[in-house]
């Protein structure tokens, strides 16, 4: 009777384990149908859920410049180099200047220490669209409107203090004795920053690294207030603009889905064991 109900508990497990796993993954092969079907197959009543006749046409149409029909696929790839050079320069300036932050809060006895990590989380709970104005103000009178530095900056005000938090619970976690070995050798503070706590903290760091790139590659509120030009707007701001006011370009909306799919995912395969350790050791002090 009991190994009946193991049999029964098992199979109800696994159905449902089928389900979620269809629930998450069902869009995601659609998505990639999509993008390699046809208009009219897509368009097809009753819908081809399997492309009769695939075709690689519309990856072409976005990735090579001037062979689409609509204008937002032609430059669909002008907004993929904006994306990937906003994303990585807000990640690598989150990086050393978190660093250096989250160091100096995981280990210097700072006066106000608690209350200036208190404001730093504070900063990352302001909403967005409570700082959209003042923001827009001064990119307006500083000429910074419709170029990817102003995106860089205002994607600063809610990664920096995402990455401080991140990183300096993983310094916490590097044991100190490790540090002191390295300070009765000689080593200066920032030297054993360098030498000693970034290398045993490399997971957390590729872990704040990974998920500081995923905000700012998927950010659109922002990127959609202050960019209006293709030389500053992002993939996130593309995608929708592929929807117009009288017709929906579907099959490029689709492709654009996928290429931009493919970069965070590439990086979580890449970095996937960096990334479960990092999160482990940050969850533990000591």
């Amino acid at each position: 009777m009991k190994r009946w109900r193991r049999v029964v508990s098992t199979a109800i497990l696994l159905g449902l384990m089928a389900l979620v796993l269809l629930f998450i993954y069902a869009p995601i092969a659609w998505l990639v149908l999509s993008s390699i079907s046809t208009r009219a197959e897509l368009l097809a009543v009753p819908p081809h859920w399997i492309p009769e006749h695939p075709t690689l046409k519309n990856y072409r149409d976005i990735l090579i410049p001037g062979t689409a029909v609509s204008e937002v696929a032609r430059t669909f790839s002008v907004t993929l180099r904006n994306s990937f050079i906003v994303a990585g320069s807000t990640t690598l300036i989150c990086l050393v200047t978190g660093s250096l932050a989250g160091y100096a809060l995981a280990r210097l006895r700072l006066p106000f220490r608690n209350a200036l990590f208190m404001s730093i989380l504070g900063v990352r709970m302001v909403p967005e669209i409570s700082l959209v104005v003042p923001l827009y103000i001064i990119a307006a009178r500083l000429a910074l409107l419709n170029k990817p530095i102003i995106l860089i900056i205002t994607y600063l005000s809610f990664a920096l203090p995402f990455a401080i938090w991140m990183l300096s619970t993983f310094f916490e976690s590097v044991p100190r004795e490790l540090e002191d070995a390295a300070l009765i050798d000689g080593s200066s503070r920032l030297g054993t920053l360098f030498r000693v706590v970034l290398p045993v903290a490399a997971p957390g760091i590729v872990s704040t690294a990974l998920f500081t790139f995923l905000l700012a590659w998927d950010e659109f509120f922002f990127a959609l207030i202050f960019t209006s030009t293709i030389a500053a707007k992002t993939v996130p701001v593309a995608i929708a603009e592929f929807t117009g006011r009288y017709a929906v370009d579907i099959t490029a909306m689709m492709t654009g889905g996928v290429l931009a799919a493919l970069p965070p995912v590439l990086l979580a395969l890449v970095f996937q064991r960096y990334i479960v350790s990092g999160l482990s050791a940050g969850a533990v002090k000591g």
